[in-house]
């Protein structure tokens, strides 16, 4: 297997420029896109909290309907037992069998009385669960019809991109085989650092275009010799020299330059 021929600085750069170029093409696509992208994440995951509270809510609900039906079982029950006994009381034989029944039927009174206030203790922790799950329904439902509309518009941008888009994505994937992996992290670190994702950029007016600072004489000479990677020392963005770029075709010289 043949060895692979070491790259020069000038390819080096050469390289990490046409890189950035292409990834700056996809990101300018990314930027038609906007926060749509981010939107839509966002809505989905808050639709999904919303979804949890409300089967939460649900639950909470079936439950307390259980406790209900069970003081519910409770009062017939107890109302059973008093028919029940106030049909012993004509058949009673003395005092004490007489106010044996009456205590009897006296307890499940106040147990009627007890389980009728747990119902509507019931009640009203069911009526403030209802309305706090119709309120996250109707919420759901606004982001929902957002959450809609947002993925209509960015599907629409996606159409119109999509072509250009992944055959940017496999030139920046070939590209970056040309680079060797030292210069790619340092490339995708830069890259993730800045907003406008430029991490090689050229000298416009004896200033770094990525950051404006003004680059001394002495740092713009060592850009020139491409004798090695020469990083802004107010950004680390690295520089490339202009000229040797558009000599190496890999931009066009701007007429009236």
């Amino acid at each position: 297997m043949a060895k692979k021929k070491e790259q020069t600085v000038s390819d080096k750069l050469k390289n990490l420029y046409k890189l950035q170029l292409i990834d700056s093409e996809l990101d300018q696509i990314q930027v038609l896109k906007g926060e749509l992208p981010i939107e839509v994440s966002d809505l989905e995951d808050e639709l999904s909290g919303l979804q949890k509270r409300i089967d939460k809510l649900q639950e909470q609900l079936d439950e307390l309907e259980g406790e209900k039906s069970k003081h519910e079982r409770n009062i017939k029950e107890a109302t059973m037992l008093i028919e029940r006994y106030k049909q012993q009381l004509d058949e009673v034989k003395n005092n004490r069998e007489y106010e044996a029944l009456q205590k009897e039927i006296e307890l499940q009174e106040l147990e009627i009385k007890l389980s009728e206030k747990r119902i509507r203790e019931t009640e009203e922790r069911m009526e403030g669960k209802q309305e706090m799950k119709e309120e996250i329904v109707e919420k759901k439902k606004t982001r929902e019809d957002s959450l809609e509309k947002k993925k209509v518009e960015l599907e629409e941008i996606q159409k119109k991109t999509a072509k250009e888009e992944a055959s940017l994505q496999k030139e920046s994937e070939k590209a970056r085989k040309e680079v060797e992996n030292r210069l790619l992290k340092s490339y995708d670190r830069i890259r993730s650092t800045y907003r406008n994702g430029l991490a090689v950029v050229t000298i416009e007016r004896n200033s770094c275009a990525g950051c404006f600072n003004k680059i001394p004489p002495q740092i713009q000479n060592e850009v020139r010799s491409q004798k090695h990677i020469v990083p802004c020392e107010h950004c680390g963005r690295i520089i490339v020299d202009e000229d040797m770029l558009v000599q190496a075709g890999v931009i066009k010289e701007e007429k009236g330059a």
